[in-house]
């Protein structure tokens, strides 16, 4: 579905991304793990288009989507959960699930597509009139999800959901990405609770400095004595 080549990203002078290479299969959940300045949030950004790209590719579903303004990267089924979630704090729970909506032409369902993201996220309907600044961390980052989940999107990049969150927000919300699988969304996760990371998703890369420097099944990740040290505490 995803396939990123030679992902070469510059912040000024700083070379941030370095040779990125890295793949999504339909339905598949991919983590990206590494340690705070690892390039994770960078990478995400440039796969939205959020960030010009000096050398390097992106395909989408067989289109290259390199050059491609970040609106129609939406549009084309690409959806990003940012770090920090960045909703509209001073808009309703609805508002900001409406406004995740507006690549949305068919108007008509919109009120059945808002439904079934309360019925996902119940606590999203009790506080539906609530402004979303008063809403709790956890509670803000459903919506966040609810918001990308509006325009239908076939990938959903996901960018440190767990962040600032306690273990009982953690576990829904990774018990909601393992529901998006189900429902045939796939899913690029950025984590840097690498433990629960590698507990949800089928293969995982490694980020360090910009660079991939491991990748493989999240399973095998788990007993690799190297991950182990680095990023599971063990």
């Amino acid at each position: 579905m995803l396939r990123v080549k030679n992902l070469n990203v510059f912040y000024g002078n700083i070379h941030a991304l370095k040779g990125v290479d890295l793949e999504v299969n339909d339905g598949e959940i991919v983590s990206l793990i590494g340690a705070n300045g690892a390039g994770k949030t960078t990478t995400l950004q440039s796969i939205s288009g959020l960030l010009p790209i000096k050398e390097g590719s992106i395909h989408f579903e067989d289109q290259d989507i390199t050059k491609v303004k970040s609106h129609h990267i939406t549009r084309l089924g690409i959806a990003q959960v940012p770090e920090g979630r960045r909703i509209f704090t001073g808009l309703s729970v609805l508002d900001n699930l409406k406004l995740g909506a507006f690549i949305i032409k068919d108007r008509s369902h919109i009120d059945e597509d808002i439904s079934k993201i309360y019925e996902r996220f119940p606590i999203l309907a009790e506080r539906k009139n609530q402004m979303a600044g008063t809403l709790s961390g956890g509670e803000q980052q459903m919506l966040a999800m609810g918001r990308a989940l509006m325009s239908k999107p076939k990938l959903i990049l996901l960018d440190e959901p767990s962040m600032g969150l306690s273990p009982l927000f953690v576990e829904k919300i990774f018990d909601v990405i393992k529901d998006l699988k189900e429902d045939g969304v796939t899913v690029l996760l950025v984590e840097q609770n690498a433990n629960i990371a590698l507990s949800i998703s089928d293969r995982t890369y490694v980020l360090e400095t910009g660079k991939i420097v491991n990748s493989g099944l999240s399973s095998d990740m788990v007993n690799d004595t190297s991950i182990k040290a680095a990023y599971l505490g063990a």
